[in-house]
Formats: structure tokens, C-alpha cells, sequence
């Protein structure tokens, strides 16, 4: 038989040594059992190279905490920034509303700076504290020019504060929006005559 063994009838007594020899450790393989059996397995890609998983694992691992901190931000930036900062100074004055004594006397600061600063209805200095605090809160103002409506230009740029109204440029501005004006009222024009016989 391929396998080794008799075919037909056999004795036990050949059965049992043929059983044994076939169980008997082959002496040319017992180097290669001893090596393998330590051995680690060794992966390989498509073509024929060895892969290093350890290498890929890592790999893998920071471009996905690269994706995750990627969309954590996004995501942030999807609830809007300003709105977060909103929602956390509300916690920050709840958390300080919340350790301030529940009764509140006359000589509370908090309380007295937030009545001062609501305006009531039909107050009669309302307007003035206005005027001192837009006095307070104005920044200087740079001069403006203050006279007769200046010649347009091509970037809608104010003359200075100082211009004393009298144009010296040499027409440039005033050609270009004379060609624009031209070729607007010409393409028009065109419009309406190949229209015209609708």
C-alpha cells in the first residue's frame, strides 16, 4: 500500500511492528521538529515580502489617532466656536451664582453693578449714561473728509481728511467708467434689436 503497511491478511503480531515502526520518530526530521517548534510565523504580502506587523500596527494606530483628533475637531468646529465659548462662561456665572448665599442684602456688588446696568423704560438719565459710556467705549476716530461728494475711482477709496476738493488726476478713472458705461449700453442695445422681433 502507499502507506507503508501490508495489504491482505496479516497477523496481529505484523500489525503491532508495522504500528510501531510507523510511530517511531524519523532521526533526518528531528532537527527540523526541534526548530520549527520555537519557530515564529512569518507573514508576508501579495508579492512575496516579509510584512513587519509591528510596524503596521503602530502605523495603523497613529494615522487612527490622527483621524479621531481630525474629527473630534471638526466636530467642534461643527457645534460653532463662539457658541461653545457662550455655553461655558454661562457654566462658569452659574457656578459662581451658585456659590454666592441664597439671600442677597443691599450691599451686594454683584446685584447693585447688574441693576445699574439694565435700562429701564421711560428712565430719564438712560440717555446720558448712554452718551458717557459711548464716550467711554469710543475709540479716536480718524478725520474724514467732510465736503462735496468726491469723483468716483475704481477701488471706492474716501479722499483723505486733508483734500482740498480740486481733481488732479488725468482722467484715467473718468475714461474707464466712460468705456464701461459705453460698452453696457452697447451690449443692450444688441439685446434689444435681436429681440426686436419677437
Amino acid at each position: 500500500m502507499s502507506s507503508g503497511v501490508r495489504a491482505g491478511l496479516v497477523s496481529a503480531d505484523v500489525l503491532r511492528k508495522e504500528q510501531q515502526e510507523l510511530q517511531k520518530p524519523d532521526r533526518s526530521i528531528k532537527h527540523l521538529e526541534e526548530e520549527s517548534r520555537n519557530a515564529k510565523t512569518v507573514f508576508r504580502d501579495k508579492s512575496g515580502r516579509k510584512r513587519n506587523l509591528a510596524q503596521e500596527q503602530l502605523e495603523q494606530r497613529l494615522k487612527a489617532e490622527a483621524e479621531a483628533k481630525r474629527e473630534e475637531q471638526y466636530a467642534k468646529w461643527g457645534k460653532g466656536l463662539a457658541q461653545e465659548r457662550q455655553q461655558q462662561q454661562n457654566v462658569e456665572d452659574a457656578i459662581k451664582e451658585m456659590q454666592k448665599p441664597l439671600a442677597r442684602y443691599i450691599d451686594d456688588e454683584d446685584l447693585d453693578r447688574m441693576l445699574r446696568e439694565q435700562e429701564r423704560e421711560g428712565d430719564p438719565m438712560a440717555a446720558l449714561i448712554k452718551k458717557r459710556k459711548a464716550k467711554e467705549n469710543k475709540e479716536k476716530e480718524k478725520p474724514r473728509y467732510k465736503g462735496p461728494a468726491p469723483p468716483l475711482n475704481r477701488f471706492n477709496i474716501w479722499p483723505g481728511h486733508r483734500w482740498d476738493g480740486v481733481d488732479r488726476s488725468n482722467g484715467f478713472e473718468q475714461q474707464r467708467f466712460a468705456r464701461i458705461a459705453n460698452k453696457k449700453a452697447v451690449q443692450e442695445l444688441a439685446y434689444k434689436w435681436s429681440v426686436e422681433d419677437m
